[in-house]
């Protein structure tokens, strides 16, 4: 039996079976039980210098190859996000291709993509209110000029220029009023981003809701959906069961995303209470964790257009526990494990990320990741992960 070493913060290291891999059948057509989108990240070119303050350099052959194993899933992609480094390596000029590349793509491969507009291509720390919702406005008109579905990020520069949840209100209310096509709305949390403090003019999640629900209600034919990234389960049932027919709650919650996606389906998955007179009763996904285990969730969502639940809680509740050390805090770093585990599966020859982000997390913490992975089935090929992780831990130094 094949063994794969682990390395404990003590330097310690252990060997677990290496577990064999999980038979996963691509869908034959589109999954029906729910929306589901992998926020995927990008592949930099192994020559290229993408050292941190450097322009991006990306394979863009692995990069746009990772978004077609996507697809070949069943599941949308999200692209242009926090996951692909927006604001953490990925410059304007490369988002900006990286957003026409991908729409290109998603016509290719008759697959669904949605894509980040923030304000962030603009290089001054501070901009008015105008001046965001002209940064907004750009961004947005190129990503419909591309035939990709916008997400409205939240935006750094609204954070510092907003003094009340009034600026908030006039900044979305404009940028919606120029919107030619239904945006979904990302609201990230501090976890995800520091500078967001008081996104919505608040710090409770209960004021601020209050003020992205006038949002919507203002303008209910303009708003597709709502990326809820605050990795608080009671605050995203609690918005998802007040939101307008017609408008998804997209769950961004990457530590507990099994329950609030399984919702009603699925009586057994760990959630808050629910109001059983809501209509509202599942969350979609649009999801980092998900490019990092797409044919897990894919079969898992399979298993619910079965109308198999137990078979949705056996495939995608192990995971669970690797998003989790994925996006352990400090969690704006989950990005690396995200590249780590595209590395172990093959995705891309190298385990470098741009910014030179690959070196953000610790070899214990990554051994954890090896071996959660393992657990839940979530290596694609066992074999060619655990030679990889084992050359690692070997050229640095351990004695695997």
């Amino acid at each position: 039996m094949t063994e794969l070493p682990l390395l404990s913060s003590h330097g310690e290291v252990r060997r677990v079976p290496l577990a064999a891999p999980a038979e996963r059948a691509r869908p034959a057509g589109p999954l029906r039980s729910r929306v589901a989108y992998a926020a995927a990240h990008v592949v930099p070119l192994v020559s290229g210098d993408n050292t941190p303050g450097r322009p991006a350099e990306i394979d863009w052959d692995a990069t746009l190859a990772f978004r077609r194993h996507v697809y070949s899933w069943g599941l949308g992609v999200a692209d242009a996000m926090d996951t692909a480094q927006r604001n953490m390596g990925l410059d304007a000029a490369a988002t900006r291709e990286l957003i026409a590349r991908s729409a290109q793509v998603a016509r290719e491969e008759g697959g669904a993509v949605v894509v980040g507009v923030n304000t962030d291509h603009v290089d001054a720390e501070h901009l008015t209110l105008t001046e965001v919702v002209d940064a907004y406005t750009s961004q947005l008109h190129f990503a419909e000029e591309q035939g990709a579905g916008p997400v409205l990020m939240a935006s750094r520069h609204l954070a510092r220029a907003a003094a009340s949840a009034e600026d908030y209100r006039r900044v979305y209310r404009e940028v919606l009023t120029a919107a030619s096509v239904p945006v979904v709305l990302h609201w990230l949390g501090t976890a995800f981003d520091p500078q967001l403090a008081g996104y919505f003019g608040a710090d409770d999640w209960r004021a601020a809701a209050e003020v992205l629900l006038e949002v919507i209600a203002e303008n209910p034919d303009k708003v597709a959906g709502v990326k809820m990234s605050l990795l608080d389960a009671e605050s995203e049932v609690s918005v998802r069961e007040r939101l307008p027919e017609g408008v998804r709650m997209f769950t961004g919650d990457d530590f507990n995303y099994v329950g609030l996606i399984g919702g009603r389906d699925v009586p057994d998955a760990a959630q808050p209470p629910r109001d059983a007179a809501s209509p509202r009763q599942h969350s979609d996904a649009l999801l980092g964790a998900f490019a990092a285990i797409a044919p897990v969730a894919s079969a898992a969502i399979q298993a619910l257009d079965e109308g198999r639940p137990d078979r949705y809680l056996a495939i995608l509740g192990p995971t669970e526990g690797l998003s989790r050390q994925v996006f352990a805090s400090p969690t704006f770093y989950y990005k690396t494990g995200v590249a780590f585990l595209s590395w172990l599966n093959g995705h891309q020859a190298a385990f470098q990320m741009v910014g030179g982000l690959h070196s953000a997390r610790s070899l214990p913490h990554l051994s954890r990741i090896v071996e959660l992975a393992n657990a839940s089935r979530a290596l694609e090929d066992p074999g060619l992960a655990a030679a990889r992780w084992t050359a690692m831990l070997r050229l640095n130094g351990v004695d695997a």
